[in-house]
């Protein structure tokens, strides 16, 4: 019955996301998609690009880092494995990003148990700096009330000091869910929590190129535009049944970012962020995954070469070797055979 739902709401809640999403882009989105085909952007979409891609690469490290000990989970290997678990998101539910995991785990001796808790808490502690640097975006949305944001602020210092604040409750999820997690060391949680919010940072400055590119403001689209991509990213990705929060995000970014472009503009930018992301997720994984591919083949070949036979430690290295001596043949071949030598 809950299957049967799921496969029902998907398309509905996609399609009138995308229906709301394509009104608000009537109402003068067309001219600012104009704006992007304008050779002077050309370096913002560019910038989108790569600080997406940094973004990406700082988001590997923080999913790493919660995979403690000495094993080939590491550098390539471990870019490749986060990258085929980015491209499940684009299949409704987080099941086949945690079988991803699990499954390239088990190939280099990695616990199942060990990768599942990885990849739980990379989620959980993903959500929870996602949800503070969204908090980027408040002082624009509500001039003058900034001061509340002291308390979020609070928390975060508070969880770098204590990671078990921030481990402790998912921890406990776990257990009632009878799917308990192993949380790493305090310096490990530490230094995800710091590459996370890096990689938010990161990731949100390509929405900041794009609305540069529609004419925001420049320091009030900065702090719109990363608070605005995190956020949505958060919110769509609690949208467990929406792949990858198609439509939701759109939406959500669109509505945060009213505060410095008209509707239309923001919409536009929340498609035009939805292509960056989607190229540079892609592009970065079919640049791991040939590299990838690329580095086994001389591993491999080096493994099928033959080794040479060692020659025994019986017969000394300086030992004299006899010369081969040929049989005789031919009509004197009977007499060599019988003759005696003195």
């Amino acid at each position: 019955m809950i299957d049967r739902l799921r496969r029902l709401l998907t398309p509905v809640i996609v399609l009138a996301a995308l229906v709301g999403v394509y009104f608000l882009v009537r109402q003068g989105g067309v001219s600012a998609a104009r704006e992007f085909a304008r050779p002077e952007v050309l370096p913002l979409l560019a910038g989108a690009v790569l600080t997406n891609v940094a973004g990406l690469v700082l988001a590997v490290r923080a999913w790493r880092v919660l995979i403690p000990g000495d094993h080939a989970m590491r550098g390539l290997y471990a870019a490749k494995v986060y990258f085929l678990g980015q491209l499940s998101k684009y299949l409704p539910g987080r099941v086949w990003g945690v079988l991803t995991h699990v499954a390239h785990g088990r190939a280099v001796g990695i616990p199942a148990a060990q990768m599942t808790s990885a990849y739980v808490l990379s989620l959980a502690l993903t959500i929870l700096t996602g949800a503070g640097v969204a908090l980027l975006a408040a002082p624009v949305a509500l001039p003058g009330q900034w001061p509340w944001l002291l308390a979020p602020a609070l928390l975060f210092v508070l969880c770098l000091v204590r990671p078990a604040l921030a481990t402790g409750p998912v921890a406990a999820l776990a257990r009632l869910l009878r799917r308990p997690v192993q949380p790493p060391g305090d310096p490990a949680v530490r230094r995800a929590v710091l590459l996370a919010v890096a990689s938010w940072l990161a990731s949100g400055l390509h929405l900041w190129f794009l609305v540069l590119a529609l004419g925001a403001p420049v320091w009030a689209g900065l702090g719109a535009s990363v608070g605005a991509f995190a956020l949505a990213t958060v919110v769509s990705s609690l949208a467990l049944i929406i792949p990858d929060g198609w439509g939701v995000r759109e939406l959500t970014i669109t509505a945060a970012l009213a505060t410095v472009l008209s509707p239309g503009a923001a919409a536009t930018a929340a498609l035009a962020s939805r292509l960056v992301c989607v190229v540079a997720e892609l592009g970065s994984s079919a640049v791991v995954l040939a590299w990838a591919r690329r580095a086994a083949v001389p591993a491999s070949r080096t493994a099928a070469t033959p080794v040479p036979p060692v020659p025994s430690s019986d017969v000394p290295p300086d030992a004299p070797t006899a010369a081969p001596s040929a049989a005789p043949s031919g009509p004197h071949a009977r007499e060599e055979k019988n003759r005696v030598h003195p």
